[in-house]
């Protein structure tokens, strides 16, 4: 019977996989989609080169432009490429900081801008004072680095509109070549292949101008095309399995079905838990890892487009973390069949998945080669995966510990229900600090390599080593017997914002160390203040209830003991 339910949740898992059906189907414009692109070092398809592009310039993988014209992001690239409407008044690029707008004299309350508008904004004399100070080696403010990243959306735009140097011809013999444009391939071959690719690409130019709605005619010139440009090297020119491999990776959109699952498996969960009558225990299970399987799978082929680990950016720690958090959750449940593992790690990993998925102009999720210091793929693998798998724990126990909590503010009754958490949540702190330490020992050798030194006080060490603490004096001082359950479980939830210092804060907020390669645009630092000070709040609250501050008077009145039987759990 478990089998049998078990299975069945598999199944429902693999339902939401497949859904919609029509995902599988070839598309008219799949040739123009798997046209290959040697870009940002490597060679990728068209099809990531538009979506990449138009997330960067934009925050989101469509444009409604204008006229009423909703593109997606292959028809948007496509826009600006081929130069097919006056891009120079679409209000197309992402600038989100107020208090810039605000400097530059444009609408604050406005989210998107033309190049025009820029343009004539104050915002070239801002970036002119900005590139004295740099050559003057001050320190840029806030204003300042976000006005670099509205400049970078800029000059993008200029690098994509009606631009014919996109380098689609491969070298003739060198598989790590420099590939060439259509305008420049005669530095490669001879005229009468040049003028045979050039003449294609412009009728695929012209026919984009002329019909865009026209996809079967785009496919026949595109596979066309294609081939031609294959023929030119055949041992150079990657093959259409391999360019497919990755368009089709980026159509199933393996994150987003994965966090589908997992919803779905912590919403049967839940009826398992209220309704003791609804015993799919194990269907549950099958669900939740059905997700775990699509998410493993979402990792595995990013693995192979890559050729590392995806662990690389805030983007790839986002999505791993959130694989972590499942897969602890799991195992622990597998083992204690709490059935509370699942109802915490669940939402975590979804809104891991989710951010990842709705904030591209933040979480940047294209694949760049990797910088220097990350080269070295044996510390990659077991380092950062190692560091990020302590986050992942530390998480589930935010997850226990709100759960825990929620008993201590609703149902303090359930006195053996939050002694059994509580062990549960304990023993998770334990393993993410055992990760944690190992992850720090393991980048202190991998620093020696690379840096000369085993610590240098970094500010990623730092916060890492503080989130460490944070944790071990907690531990330590439940084992002299200082802080109960309710304390551990404070701990669990309050210490994770250290946590969130070392892996977020270090690169949005501070973005200053050798930890470069991971620093990113800080346009959600007020959310997640926002969220963190609700979150404090609540916190609180129950600890207001649990020590008797919103006790009446009559129970205050209460003997000492009696009172101690109300408020706590021991």
């Amino acid at each position: 019977m478990k089998i049998t339910k078990f299975i069945v949740g598999l199944i429902l898992g693999i339902f939401i996989l497949i859904t919609p059906f029509s995902q599988f189907q070839s598309s008219p414009v799949e040739p123009l989609q798997n046209l290959a692109v040697q870009l940002d070092g490597r060679k990728k398809p068209l099809d990531t080169v538009a979506r990449e592009t138009v997330a960067q310039i934009h925050g989101k993988n469509s444009y409604q432009a204008t006229n009423g014209d909703k593109l997606d992001y292959l028809n948007t690239y496509l826009s600006l490429w081929f130069n097919n409407r006056n891009w120079n008044d679409e209000p197309i690029i992402l600038f989100n900081y107020r208090p810039l707008k605000e400097t530059l004299g444009l609408n604050p309350d406005e989210k998107y801008f033309s190049f025009s508008e820029l343009i004539e904004s104050d915002l070239r004399e801002f970036l002119i004072a900005i590139k004295q100070k740099q050559a003057a080696g001050i320190d840029l403010n806030r204003d300042e680095t976000e006005a670099i990243t509205i400049e970078q959306r800029m000059a993008l735009v200029v690098s994509t509109v009606g631009i014919d140097r996109l380098p689609l011809v491969p070298h003739p013999n060198d598989i790590n070549g420099a590939w060439a444009s259509v305008e420049d391939a005669g530095q490669y071959y001879d005229g009468d292949a040049v003028a045979q690719i050039q003449t294609t690409y412009n009728k695929l130019k012209q026919t984009y101008r002329n019909s865009p709605q026209d996809e079967i005619g785009l496919g026949q010139i595109a596979a066309r095309f294609q081939t031609e440009l294959a023929s030119l090297s055949p041992d150079v020119y990657p093959e259409t399995a391999v360019v497919n491999r990755e368009v089709r990776f980026y159509g199933l959109h393996p994150f987003a079905k994965a966090w589908m699952i997992y919803a779905l498996g912590f919403l049967i969960m839940l009826l398992v838990l209220l309704f003791k009558s609804f015993d799919f225990y194990w269907g549950a299970i099958g669900v939740f890892s059905t997700g775990l399987i699509i998410h493993a799978y979402g990792f595995w082929e990013r693995m192979q487009i890559a050729g590392r680990p995806p662990v690389t950016n805030m983007y790839e720690s986002v999505i791993w973390v959130g694989f972590g958090i499942s897969a602890i959750a799991l195992l622990f449940e597998l083992i204690y069949r709490a059935k509370y593992y699942l109802l915490a790690a669940a939402p975590l990993s979804i809104v891991c998945l989710i951010l990842a998925d709705s904030l591209p102009a933040i979480l940047d999720s294209s694949i760049q080669p990797l910088v220097p210091v990350l080269r070295d793929n044996f510390w990659l693998s077991i380092h950062v995966p190692t560091i990020t798998l302590s986050y992942a724990s530390f998480a589930l126990a935010l997850g226990l510990g709100h759960i825990i909590l929620g008993h201590y503010l609703f149902a303090p009754q359930a006195k053996e229900r939050i002694r059994n958490l509580s062990k549960w949540n304990y023993g998770v702190v334990q393993v993410g600090v055992l990760l944690l330490t190992t992850g720090i020992i393991l980048g202190g050798i991998w620093a020696h390599y690379a840096w000369g030194r085993f610590w240098g006080w970094d500010t990623k060490e730092t916060w890492a080593l503080i989130a460490l603490m944070c944790y071990v004096v907690p531990l330590h001082g439940r084992l002299v017997g200082w802080l109960g359950d309710f304390g551990m479980t404070i701990t669990s939830v309050v210490a994770f914002n250290a946590v969130l210092m070392a892996w977020y804060g270090v690169n949005f907020v501070l973005g200053t160390g050798l930890h470069s390669y991971g620093f990113g645009s800080g346009d959600s630092v007020m959310t997640v203040a926002s969220v963190v000070g609700i979150d404090l709040l609540f916190v609180l609250v129950v600890a207001a209830k649990y020590k008797g501050w919103f006790s009446s008077e009559e129970k205050k009145e209460l003997p000492v003991a009696k009172q101690s039987e109300l408020i706590t759990d021991n």
